[in-house]
């Protein structure tokens, strides 16, 4: 992807159109717009969450997924172009086993909460599901490549997981919904 902004202001939206990666231009409310936009926001936070005191392991697996979902963002805003792959959602599977060993089996379900970290964890979390759902819409108008689908769905798993396994490395519990 050779592709560089140069200018932020075009003016070229003022219709309330946008522009994509094969130069076409969709209605900013366009689905694909709608999960370009989820897939942005989530990077987002995952980029505030990296703000938090992070064990360096933590740190740097959450940077390489900034830049998979940029890659990811790049796949979506280019239609038929390919950037994941089952790959990338191997190492989220591999990350998620690796933090999950250590953590204890679910007794109660969990609230966002806890250290900082681990809550800034749960909004990424949602943040994945969102992306994911409208990611969903968009399948059902346009053709998109599989390993998008289960990479986000396996990413707000292991946000889910670093949360509880955050918490523990803070010596702080999980925040268990009482009844």
């Amino acid at each position: 992807m050779s592709l560089r902004v140069s200018i932020v202001t075009t003016r070229t939206g003022d219709d309330g159109t946008t522009g994509l990666g094969d130069k076409t231009r969709v209605p900013k409310d366009a689905p694909r717009i709608a999960a370009l936009g989820d897939v942005d926001e989530l990077n987002s936070a995952i980029g505030v969450w990296r703000t938090h005191a992070l064990p360096d392991d933590v740190d740097a697996l959450l940077k390489r997924i900034q830049h998979d979902l940029f890659d990811l963002g790049g796949e979506l805003c280019i239609p038929g172009w390919t950037a994941l792959s089952d790959a990338h959602t191997q190492r989220l599977d591999q990350a998620l086993q690796h933090y999950n060993t250590a953590l204890g089996s679910l007794q109660e379900f969990i609230l966002p909460g806890g250290c900082p970290a681990a809550a800034q964890a749960h909004v990424a979390r949602t943040v994945a599901r969102r992306a994911e759902r409208a990611v969903v819409t968009l399948a059902h108008q346009d053709a998109i490549n599989p390993p998008v689908l289960h990479y986000l769905n396996r990413l707000s798993d292991l946000c889910f997981v670093l949360a509880r396994y955050l918490n523990r490395a803070a010596g702080v519990g999980d925040v268990l919904w009482e009844r």
